[in-house]
């Protein structure tokens, strides 16, 4: 019997998503590749709500979040950082040698919309990076009033990670002005990990045909003159594509407005089992993920006797905390597939190994 995953990523994959990547590997420089890839464009425009071209990158959604830096920063970017990866996209654009300041708050909190104000009227700034939903502390920042702010300011763009938000809740970029939305697909769209989808505004390209030194691999505008052709500039993940193909046919089948709700109504269900046991959500009330939910740890809680004896009796997987806050945090998800009947399957299970540990 396999172990069933409920970490914030990657998670559960289905059976139908592997017999579609099973298909026979094709070319990908002809007729057949170029149909698969233009399958792939409604569904996922519809997802990120834009009329832009998705661009399909073989790598971790790293790939593009470094790439966006070295696309297009030219003075100085700013960081918007409540957890690891939003703290790391700071470390990151260090590393790619750019001018970069962030705006810290504690994990466990969101970005307030105002401070991001009051830091760009300072001036300098070309870029703001933005995680939408910070996944090592289930904190979902208020991107409609962050993206608001960031377009009041001429010539600052604004880049959005979505990975653990993409088709969990309503992420508009067309309606909101984003220039840069993207996902890696191993957390909502459950599949497996190796692809990354994201869109750029005209704004963001042009922004990159100016930038000397973008490098190859993650090249905006080669994406941009590949993707006109049903295409991408270097060999992708067909196998994953078959996949993708897959999962965005069967959101059409259940239809974007109800798989958020069904996703809300899976994370209200685990909120409401944390209650019942007294766990603290870890985000604060109002910026609670839709997708996961990061709890504190009791004092009372052998939080690593629970998660082995979970996996041991049952095969589900929860996660113990990520970066600073592991061990005294501990994480659940309920996004992809999972179902109110295969959450409470899940919760089932936690209750008696909580019960057979005294709680």
């Amino acid at each position: 019997m396999y172990n069933k995953l409920f970490i914030p990523g990657p998670i559960d994959v289905s059976p139908a998503t592997f017999a579609a990547m099973s298909k026979p590997l094709i070319g990908h420089r002809g007729a057949e590749f170029e149909a698969l890839y233009a399958s792939t464009q409604p569904g996922l425009q519809a997802l990120f709500g834009t009329k832009r071209p998705v661009f399909l990158s073989t790598s971790s959604a790293w790939g593009v979040m470094e790439a966006s830096i070295r696309n297009l920063v030219h003075a100085k970017v700013l960081n918007l950082c409540c957890g690891a990866f939003s703290d790391k996209w700071f470390d990151v654009a260090k590393s790619c040698g750019k001018q970069a300041e962030k705006i810290q708050v504690e994990w466990g909190q969101a970005i307030n919309p105002e401070s991001v104000r009051a830091k760009l009227a300072e001036g300098g700034f070309d870029t703001v990076t933005l995680i939408h939903n910070e996944t090592s502390t289930g904190v979902l920042n208020d991107l409609a009033s962050i993206a608001k702010i960031v377009k009041s300011f001429p010539g600052v763009l604004l880049v959005v990670d979505c990975v653990s938000s993409l088709s969990t809740v309503s992420t508009p970029m067309d309606e909101l002005g984003i220039d840069v939305l993207l996902a890696g697909v191993q957390k909502g769209l459950a599949l497996p990990p190796g692809l990354t989808v994201f869109a750029v505004s005209d704004a963001a390209l042009d922004r990159a045909r100016a930038t000397t030194d973008r490098g190859y691999y993650f090249d905006f505008i080669e994406f941009e003159k590949n993707a006109a052709k049903n295409n991408t500039p270097s060999t992708p993940a067909i196998s994953l594509i078959y996949g993708l193909q897959h999962v965005l046919s069967e959101i059409e089948k259940e239809g974007i407005p109800q798989r958020l709700a069904r996703h809300a109504a899976t994370n209200a269900q685990i909120h409401a089992w944390g209650d019942r046991h007294g766990f603290k959500n870890f985000a604060p009330e109002g910026y609670q993920s839709k997708s996961l939910t990061c709890f504190h740890t009791p004092a009372d809680l052998d939080l690593s006797k629970f998660i082995k004896e979970l996996k041991a009796n049952h095969h589900f997987v929860i996660n113990g905390g990520y970066g600073k806050i592991k061990g005294t945090t501990f994480r659940i998800s309920n996004m992809g597939n999972e179902t109110e009947a295969t959450m409470n399957e899940l919760i089932a299970a936690m209750d008696q190994v909580l019960a057979s540990m005294g709680r």
